[in-house]
Formats: structure tokens, sequence, C-alpha cells
């Protein structure tokens, strides 16, 4: 079932901070699941004023709620009585309202509300694959050591570090003219362990990986959605996340998106319609995209502090640390997804 969406009203909206209400909803900020008062709570808070039909996440943060009431007059004396007061019936958190409209559905997308997984099969993408615990507890503090003895490079929002090659952001692609070295000995054991993981039915030279990257992603930050160019990496594409969990969303759009700086300029141009999935990543996990998970599905790591999953509220660790090991090609893709390759759209055009 997809959750309602809401909005501020706009100067047009037959609603305001002041006057005669014409909304039934408000927005409620700094109380919700992640400052330990749930969703019931805050019903039951409400409804002194009057029937609340629900109460609904206003976004990731987990401290902003919609309360739908019944009717606006209802919203309206909740609004002048409890708004910028403490309210004592939620532990005394002082609470900032104001007037909230649902959106019409020909204004949003049905899949914007994206179910989270926690094991690879809900998600049914050829290709695809999790396994849990990959290394263990030990072996983890071990590699953040690691990497933490060396430089790191800082980009705008998060820090990185390559071996074997390195990946130009400018352009996508690396430069095979431009070898850094061999990968560091401290990955050795993920490589051989990867020899043995589930599902391998590919060419053994994709499987010769030589080109490694670690990114450092602060609490909050994400990953814009993308697929790796098809003419850099080959088929098998690993990524071992550390220190942290987060939610990785994939994404299949009906357009051609390799060229596109951010797929979200596909979705804003409406000419693209979009399948979305989501899946959760714990710490220590090893994510496998291959076959049409790599070629043809945008994989994405939405900016949040806090994400929601089986309706519990997992707060983003202060880092998580993920090491992405790709092998780099040397020829022309010819996979089977031409919509989505640049080699091929090269070719064609």
């Amino acid at each position: 079932m997809v959750k309602p969406r809401f909005v501020r009203p706009t100067t047009s909206s037959p609603s305001s901070d002041a006057g005669e209400p014409n909304s039934s909803n408000l927005y409620v900020a700094n109380c919700g699941p992640a400052v330990g008062l749930s969703h019931d709570a805050i019903a039951a808070a409400f409804a002194v004023f009057g029937e609340v039909k629900g109460v609904y996440a206003a976004d990731e943060s987990g401290v902003r709620v919609i309360v739908s009431f019944a009717d606006r007059f209802s919203a309206k004396s909740a609004l002048e009585a409890l708004n910028g007061r403490p309210c004592p019936d939620l532990n005394g958190r002082s609470l900032h309202i104001r007037y909230s409209v649902r959106q019409l559905a020909s204004e949003t997308q049905v899949n914007d509300c994206v179910p989270v997984s926690l094991v690879d099969s809900e998600l049914n993408i050829p290709g695809l694959f999790l396994v849990p615990d990959f290394v263990s507890v030990e072996e983890e503090q071990q590699l953040l050591a690691a990497v933490d003895t060396r430089p790191w490079i800082g980009l705008a929002k998060r820090r990185v570090q390559h071996y074997g090659y390195e990946f130009c952001y400018a352009t996508r692609n690396v430069d095979t003219k431009k070898k850094l070295g061999e990968l560091p000995s401290f990955v050795s054991p993920i490589l051989e362990r990867i020899s043995l993981f589930p599902n391998l039915d590919n060419d053994p030279e994709s499987l010769s990986l030589d080109q490694l990257t670690v990114n450092e992603y602060p609490s909050g930050v994400g990953l814009s959605p993308h697929i790796d160019t098809h003419s850099a990496f080959e088929d098998c594409i690993f990524s071992l996340s550390l220190a942290g969990p987060c939610i990785m969303e994939f994404r299949k759009y009906s357009v051609s998106t390799w060229k596109i700086a951010s797929t979200t300029d596909a979705e804003k141009s409406g000419n693209s319609s979009c399948i979305k999935k989501a899946l959760y990543l714990p710490p220590r996990s090893m994510l496998l995209l291959s076959g049409e998970a790599r070629y043809a599905w945008n994989h994405y790591i939405p900016h949040h502090k806090i994400d929601m999953v089986k309706d519990k509220v997992i707060r983003r660790s202060p880092r998580r640390v993920s090491f992405t090991l790709r092998k780099v090609r040397n020829h022309p893709c010819r996979c089977e997804y031409p919509q989505y390759c640049d080699s091929q759209h090269q070719k064609i055009s």
C-alpha cells in the first residue's frame, strides 16, 4: 500500500498558517520515532483535539511527521494549542507545526515509497547477490586501520582512495595507460574469498580484479544514482560495507541513462518511467552486481542520517567505508543491454 504524500501549502493552496483553515493535515517537527515517540503515541496526544485519521512520516529523518485529522477545525485547534509549546503528552517536547496539504496522485509517483528488503532474493534482480558477514569484526577493524594509515583524497562530501587504477569522476572512466600499481596486500584475503563467492559463473578473466576504490561516507552522505560505465569495467562489481550500514536503492529506467550526469535528470524530464527497489546493506556484508544488476540498474545511496527498515529506525553510523573492487576493461563492452551501454551507443552513432 502506498503511503500518502504531503507538501507545504503554496500561496494558491487553500490553507495558510493563519486564518480559516482548509486543510486537515498538520506538519509537525521535533517528534517521531527517532526521538522515542511512536506514531501511536503521537496520534493519542493529538486525538484530544479531534479524530486523527493517521500519522505518517513526513520524511526519512524520523523527527518530522504528518498528523492527519478527520476535519480541518480539529487541525486548527491542535495547531493553536501546541505550536511552539512543550507538549506534556510527548515527553515535554516543543513542537513546530504548520499546515500541510496532500499531494494528488497525479503529482507523485506511486513508487516514491520504496520498501527495503533484507535479503537479495526479495528484489528479484538477476545478477544481484548479498552475502552477510563476509568478513569478521576483527577483519573489519584490520581493514579500516589499513586504509586509515594511507592518504585520502577529498571530494565534495566524502573521501576516497584509489588502487590499481585511478577512477576519474569527470569522465566516469579510468585511464588504462596509467596504472598505479598492484592492489595492496591488505585486500588479498578478500580477493581469495571472492573466488569462493556463491553464484559465480562468470568468465574467470573478469574476476581478476585489478581496481579498488575505497569510499568513506560521513553520516548523511550518500551516492547519486548511476551505472558504473560499461566501457570502464568488466561484468562483476563487488562492494564490501564496513563500519556502518546503509540502504542501497536500485533503479531501472525505461530510457538510456549512460550519458546523463545524474539520472535524477531523467526523472525530472518526465520522459522516463522507473522501477525502484531497495536493499539493506549491513556492516561487513559483500554485495555483488553482475549481469543485469550491473549493466541495467542504477545503484544509489540516499542521503539520509536515518533509514527506515521494516518499520524500524536505523541511524547511520558516523562513518561508513566501502571497498569497491572491479576489473578494468580493455576492450569495448558487448553486453546485452545496449540502451544503457556507452560502448554500443558510440558504435551506433
